[in-house]
């Protein structure tokens, strides 16, 4: 029985909006044309996309492309001071009104959260191991209901999901934390969106085993490889997330180690409908985008058909 999965693709393969220097001379129209070609079904945002619904729709219809989804900066983690909670509630409400049209407009299932309060998952002088952490159940507890209350606002008013990408850098990151997240929030208000490379370089080394324990809260997946011998170097020599960008951390599937091939059989023998999404930081000029994006879609493309045969 077919598999009822899309394959998509982040443009940063092409080009990083976190460091521009990767990629920032590339036109949108190359990634769009290239991903078309390889055989991508559709995109997830980045800054060079249209900041419009009709406008956005327009562009990836010129490529008969859809528009995945996109990632969302949220600031719940940290109340500032002086705020209720409320207030930062309402903030975030508020702020998030334009981004979550221009997803609703594109029929967009999912929004790509990521919490960049206190984040240094940017700031490539700043070593990993200094990421902000809650020091206290109280703060998680405090974050989950945050969380829950703009998850129930979005579906209620855009009929979209949250999925929170755990990220390096940032306050979920490694598999403790991800366990501590699931337990403050709300199945009916909080999806998590499963990172296969931020979950190994989180801790993780064997992804399927976390994504077994929480694939009831998977809504969204994102497919990236590991090349762990930089990683080990990254921890090693104490690196800033993005100079581990630099260096290699990340690849598209079928470039490392990761097994794909279990955390896809997972997903399907669990139900999971929604994008597959290839999205792996690269130095371009390093790893030529063509050639990778096209690597990432053939691993996962192969896989999605064996497992549809039934193989």
């Amino acid at each position: 029985m077919t598999w009822n999965v899309r394959i998509g693709i982040n443009p940063i393969s092409w080009m990083n909006d976190d460091l521009p220097s990767l990629g920032g001379e590339t036109p949108l129209e190359t990634a769009l044309s290239e991903g078309k070609e390889i055989g991508y079904a559709g995109f997830e945002l980045g800054n060079k996309f249209p900041k419009d619904g009709p406008a956005l729709k327009a562009k990836l219809d010129e490529y008969n492309l859809a528009c995945v989804s996109g990632w969302y900066s949220g600031f719940l983690a940290e109340v500032p001071e002086g705020q209720s909670e409320a207030d930062a509630l309402a903030a975030e409400i508020e702020r998030c009104k334009a981004h979550m049209s221009r997803l609703q407009y594109n029929k967009v299932k999912v929004v790509v959260y990521g919490e960049c309060a206190g984040t240094i998952q940017g700031n490539i002088d700043t070593p990993l191991a200094k990421r902000p952490r809650f020091q206290t159940d109280a703060q998680w507890q405090a974050y989950g209901r945050r969380l829950n209350a703009f998850g129930a606002h979005l579906q209620a008013t855009y009929g979209i999901t949250l999925a929170y990408h755990h990220h390096m850098g940032a306050y979920v990151e490694s598999p403790a934390d991800i366990d501590h997240l699931m337990q403050v929030t709300d199945a009916q208000s909080v999806g998590l969106l499963f990172d296969t490379g931020h979950a190994y370089y989180g801790g993780a080394t064997n992804p399927e085993a976390l994504l077994r324990k929480h694939l009831a809260r998977v809504v969204h997946v994102h497919c990236k490889d590991v090349r762990p011998s930089v990683i080990a170097q990254a921890r090693n020599d104490g690196w800033s997330f993005l100079n581990g960008v630099i260096n290699g951390t990340f690849t598209v599937p079928g470039d490392g180690v990761i097994n794909f091939d279990a955390v896809l059989t997972t997903l399907k023998a669990a139900g999971y409908e929604g994008w597959l999404v290839v999205e792996a930081e690269q130095d371009p000029a390093v790893a030529p985008s063509y050639q990778y994006a096209k690597k990432g879609f053939d691993t996962l493309s192969g896989i999605v058909q064996r497992l549809s045969r039934g193989a």
